[in-house]
Order: structure tokens, then sequence, then C-alpha cells
């Protein structure tokens, strides 16, 4: 039986149980409605190969190869293996791969012109401490915005690109860091449960339409300070066989970044987009 349990007020449930290979649609769709209304789903015990993992997260959506190549899987490029290779051939640590992700507060996919709509993780191994993720609410970070803000902002455009104004790159090929601007919504609302989020990225924004240069960069600074809400926040420590998927239409995470480098700490990830048309599911 599916049951889903809440880990904080405004973000994170667990499932328990399932396994996820052999997943009913009755009850993937209480899966599905769990991620909607928590924006955060953990599943704990899973015992994964590969293909297991693509099966189950193309039932969110469609799957998008990572545009750092360097960090695919080499058989599936759909898996970004995300801490793997982190030292090169003369044992130095590859600060990019081992603090990915811990830069800033973030979300997903905000340089593509149609959005990542969920990322999905599932352990392979963990250190021995740290290494956690935290995730945090972008309704809630809606909500908390002062009125005159919300007014100010609304209707607005952010134009997103990767690595935004710090031109963070290290990932990339070469020939693949020559990203065009995306614009979304400041103020979006959610697709499928209708609710407004404040939708922003300090790492992959470069202004916010409509304001001058010295307005846009002090917007930007402004929403930095307020887009997480202290009691709309879960931290997730990882075990090996945790399935973990958020919500990039509303939600930021982070990662911890402070784990023993020698150590492994490994996870299969995947970027889903949209179903196309009529074939996406709804609450």
């Amino acid at each position: 039986m599916v049951e889903v349990r809440s880990l904080g007020q405004h973000i994170g449930a667990e499932i328990s149980g399932v396994d996820v290979k052999t997943l009913s649609d009755e009850d993937f769709a209480k899966v599905y409605r769990g991620w909607l209304d928590h924006n955060v789903l953990v599943i704990h015990g899973q015992d994964l190969e590969i293909e297991d993992f693509l099966d189950y997260s193309r039932r969110f959506g469609v799957l998008e190869p990572h545009p750092s190549r360097s960090t695919r899987h080499p058989e599936y490029p759909e898996i970004t293996m995300l801490g793997a290779n982190k030292f090169d051939a003369d044992g130095n640590l590859n600060m990019a791969i081992y603090r990915r992700g811990a830069e800033d507060w973030h979300t997903d996919g905000a340089y593509d012109a149609v959005p990542f709509k969920a990322t999905q993780l599932y352990a392979v191994a963990i250190p021995s401490r740290g290494g956690d993720t935290l995730f945090a609410s972008m309704y809630a970070a809606y909500e908390a915005l002062p009125q005159s803000l919300k007014v100010r902002l609304e209707g607005k455009q952010g134009a997103f690109t990767y690595g935004g104004r710090k031109k963070r790159a290290a990932l990339l090929n070469e020939e693949d860091r020559d990203w065009k601007p995306v614009y979304h919504p400041i103020i979006r609302i959610h697709p499928e449960t209708g609710r407004k989020a404040l939708y922003f990225d300090p790492g992959k924004i470069l202004r916010i339409e409509g304001f001058d240069e010295t307005e846009s960069d002090e917007l930007i600074d402004e929403l930095t300070e307020r887009m997480i809400q202290p009691d709309a926040q879960y931290r997730h420590k990882w075990s090996v066989g945790d399935i973990v998927i958020w919500d990039n239409r509303s939600s930021y995470h982070l990662a911890a970044g402070d784990y023993p480098p020698e150590e492994d700490r490994i996870h299969w990830r995947v970027s889903i987009h949209e179903f196309p048309g009529p074939d996406s599911p709804r609450s």
C-alpha cells in the first residue's frame, strides 16, 4: 500500500510501501499526486539497474541528456553521473565536479526555453558524512514577498542562460558554451497546481526585463536574499538506494558540498521535461 508521509510543513514527503520497478498505474498516480503536493518526493530502499531507473523516470516525463557531455554516462546519455571522475590523472580534485550544485540555491534547466519539469536522483554511493541535498519551496518564497514587490514583479520576465552573469561553464565542452538568453516569468504559475511561485535562479539569471541595469541588479540581489524561507526547507540525508525527485517549477535545491573528497558520492541523475501535448499527466 502506498503511504505518503510529510517531511515538512511546506516541502518534502516520503513514500513507503512501493517498489518502483513494479508500480501499478493506480499506485503511480498516488506517487505523482504526492509529488505535486509536496514538491520533493523521497523513496528509500530501491534496488535498481540503470534501465529500471530510466523506465521509472520516464513515467514522469521525457528524459533529455544534460548539456554537460563530459559527465554523461557513456552508454546511457540520459544519465548524468554526479560525482564520478572527480580526480584527474594526476590526482588533482576537480572542484567543478566535487562542488557541483553547491555554489548557489538554484533550479535546474532555467537556461532552456522549456525549463526542466523535474530532476530525479538515485543514490549509488554515499560518503560516511556530509553530502546532503537541501530543498526550499518556491511557493513559500512567493508568498513571503512584500505585496509591493509582488506587484512590481507581476508580468515581468527574467532573462536566463547557462552560467548566468558569472558565466560558469566549466562542465561544458568549449563548443557548448555559447548560450542565448531565454525568458521566463519571474512570478510563474505552476501548470499543474495553478499556484504562484517565485521562479528565480541567481546563478542563471542575467537580468529582469523592464528595469534598467542598476534596478535589475538590485532586484536580483533582493530576491537572492528573500528566495529561501527558513520554515519552508527540507534537508535530505542520503542512503544508498534512495530515489529523490524534485519539481523544478516549484522548488530550489542546493548540494551541501561538504563531504570528504576522497570518498565517493555518486548519483544517477536524469533531467525530465513535460510530456508533449495531451499525454501530460494531470491531477
